[in-house]
């Protein structure tokens, strides 16, 4: 498998330089030249042989069977619950996809326990060392953290927004004790930490001096990690699913409509917004204009530039990377996305709807499914049940499954008003709150942020 920018420009790589890249050096995201047709099962029982069994096109002839099986029972060892994205129903037709059963809590942990099992193996192979850059809206950068700490040719450093993840996601990354591990709060938004991220690895003098890398969804093998819970759970139904889908960075949708695209059986995707509606306005209005970001009860999602939506994007314009290139240049000029008409509706129609809710409807739909079912949602995998219940009632009667991308306890406050009670953290997690911080705050400014990496990691 060799694969493209979706801006056109860059050299074409294989996956384990596409690993390393993670963002290509045109400033575009790496798609696979082609998809892969998804093969039935050779009798796979487990959740480790299915993943196998999906990933490994997009890994040859780097990666071989044996090593992916490897790497793959590494990875999901440090899952709490057998099945490790386990479906759970919550009524007659609507079930949740648990992705937090890993060792941070949220879905990042399916991809990036794997992840950093992969940048281990690949630069180990090479000798090299790298040092990881990330943005993060709350979750990525625990579980990156979780997912590198271990990792003996890496250093990471975390840029997080100042105030605006919840306690539990920022302990969860600044009470990390290891020497390769650091953690930076920035004045300002996710969106101004992923503007950060992404001028670094632009800045071609700074990338090569510091062998800059990326674990967040701008590194393919995030995205090709996600697709194989879309595969486990369609093919535990004999009807094609919809998938309710909370998204913020279009990563997790979009490794959905990717496992589609190889032969997945599902039927649609509904994608749950925020306040923070500019993924829900370009379903239903064709409107992508970015406003300012407004704090929410579930701020992962909290984010007006979906990164990964340029991917699809690329496949929108008919995998023009030219035509993605200007049009993402005048978006970030002008803060609007023009796309033709025609051309969205032809794209979007049959594969994506879409809803948004405020907190009031959060804290509603928490206290609504809890009531009737016993079932305690964190916000985020709430607007996804909402979305679902808004937008299947009218549809076929086929099943629809919400993916539950975070376990309550990582945002107690919120749901504490809405059922009264604070979920607890797991038992590895008891003591969070005891462990002390580690993590410095700067201005949003590149030039202070890239000496500060670049002092951290000396």
């Amino acid at each position: 498998m060799r694969y493209v920018s979706t801006r056109g420009s860059a050299p074409d790589l294989g996956f384990n330089d596409v690993l390393l890249a993670g963002l290509a050096t045109d400033g575009g995201l790496y798609m696979p030249e082609s998809w892969p047709a998804l093969q039935p099962s050779r009798g796979a029982r487990t959740y480790v042989e299915r993943a196998v069994e999906v990933m490994l096109p997009f890994v040859t002839p780097d990666i071989d069977e044996i090593t992916l099986t490897h790497l793959c029972t590494e990875a999901y060892s440090t899952f709490r619950h057998p099945a490790i994205t386990p479906l759970v129903q919550i009524d007659h037709r609507h079930w949740v996809q648990e992705l937090f059963h890993g060792p941070t809590l949220a879905f990042k942990d399916v991809a990036l326990q794997l992840v950093g099992k992969l940048f281990d193996h690949v630069l180990s192979a090479r000798g090299e060392r790298v040092t990881i850059v990330g943005a993060t809206s709350g979750d990525t950068g625990s579980a990156a953290i979780d997912g590198v700490s271990g990792c003996a040719n890496v250093d990471i450093v975390i840029l997080y927004p100042l105030g605006r993840t919840s306690d539990v996601q920022r302990k969860q990354m600044t009470t990390v004790d290891a020497p390769n591990v650091h953690t930076v709060a920035v004045e300002g938004t996710f969106d101004d930490c992923q503007d950060l991220v992404k001028a670094m690895f632009n800045d071609v003098d700074f990338r090569t001096r510091n062998q800059l890398s990326a674990v967040n969804s701008i590194n393919w093998a995030r995205v090709m990690a996600q697709t194989v819970y879309y595969v486990t759970a369609s093919e535990a139904f004999a009807t094609a699913p919809t998938f309710s889908v909370p998204t913020g960075n279009f990563g997790n949708v979009l490794a959905g409509w990717i496992a589609r695209e190889m032969g997945a059986p599902i039927r649609d995707f509904i994608i749950s917004s925020n306040t923070n509606d500019i993924l829900t306005r370009f379903v239903n209005d064709h409107d992508m204009t970015a406003r300012g970001v407004v704090p929410t009860l579930s701020p992962s999602m909290d984010i007006q530039v979906s990164s990964n939506f340029e991917r699809l994007l690329f496949e929108m314009n008919g995998r023009d990377g030219g035509m993605t290139a200007e049009q993402l240049t005048r978006f970030r000029s002008t803060g609007r996305l023009d796309i033709e008409g025609d051309q969205r509706d032809r794209f979007m129609a049959g594969s994506f709807r879409a809803a948004a809710f405020d907190d009031v409807s959060t804290l509603s739909e928490i206290r609504r499914v809890y009531d009737a079912s016993g079932y305690v949602l964190d916000p985020h995998s709430a607007t996804g049940t909402a979305a679902a219940r808004m937008l299947s009632a009218a549809g076929d009667g086929g099943p629809v499954i919400t993916l539950a991308t975070a376990h309550p306890a990582k945002f107690p406050d919120a749901v504490e008003e809405a059922i009264g009670f604070r979920p607890e953290l797991p038992a590895h997690l008891a003591d969070l709150f005891e462990r002390d911080e580690r993590t410095q705050t700067v201005a949003n400014d590149l030039a202070t942020v890239q000496r500060l990496v670049e002092q951290l990691t000396r």
